[in-house]
């Protein structure tokens, strides 16, 4: 999702996202179709890219995986619902739990509902964090855009499915440290390297915009290896 994107409703900005329970699992190897390998954007330092923040990183896989991909995305965008929905459980059975790929997830928020959803995520106890992104996710027009018009009780509704109090859901969205060092991990994507839509994918050195097939994203991934 672009910057420019910001003005469509939320109708439809969150138009074909489907509901699905919590979890990044498949139950069967995949077998991936051949496809052309994605063309990147621009070249990016990675070795800048893969420092920290002001953030802990939230990695899936091992470190010393020869293919590292750092994902920048924000809770309400579509495309990247599609992308953790579609795309990363079989990259991540394939690739992540075969010692192949570092993924990280960063956040992105374009809104006031994606940082809110990104604190929640935040404060959710661990391991529960990839799960937690997973559910608000495959449930985004539930909660970023209700019948109601109530976003803060979809929420919570949706936090106590992972074990949150009406308590601990008030005070992780009233911690403003955590609110500021979201907001920093955004800025400084957008300013040290570049991000201005999302999903962005920062994999081994080059940035690629935009949301990717299993197909596209495994060629991709089976050139670097």
């Amino acid at each position: 999702m672009s910057i420019s994107e910001l003005n469509l409703t939320k109708r439809h900005l969150l138009a074909g996202i489907a509901t699905a329970a919590v979890g990044i699992t498949l139950s069967a190897p995949v077998a991936f179709a051949a496809a052309e390998v994605p063309a990147a954007d621009r070249d990016v330092d990675m070795d800048a890219v893969l420092k920290p923040g002001s953030l802990p990183e939230k990695t899936m896989g091992d470190a010393n995986a020869p293919v590292k991909i750092v994902e920048y995305m924000s809770m309400t965008c579509p495309h990247c619902a599609n992308f953790h929905e579609k795309t990363l459980p079989a990259i991540k059975e394939k690739y992540v739990d075969t010692g192949k790929v570092l993924f990280i997830i960063r956040e992105f928020p374009f809104d006031p509902a994606a940082t809110a959803a990104f604190m929640l995520a935040r404060c959710a106890p661990e391991p529960q964090y990839f799960n937690f992104v997973s559910m608000l996710l495959k449930q985004q027009r539930s909660w970023a855009a209700p019948a109601d018009g109530d976003v803060r009780g979809a929420m919570l509704q949706m936090s106590k499915l992972a074990g949150f109090t009406q308590e601990s859901f008030e005070a992780c969205l009233t911690n403003a440290q955590l609110a500021a060092d979201v907001s920093a991990v955004r800025d400084r994507g957008a300013n040290d390297f570049g991000v201005n839509s999302t999903p962005t994918f920062f994999i081994n050195g080059k940035s690629y915009s935009g949301d990717m097939s299993v197909e596209s994203m495994s060629a991709l991934i089976d050139s670097l290896l």
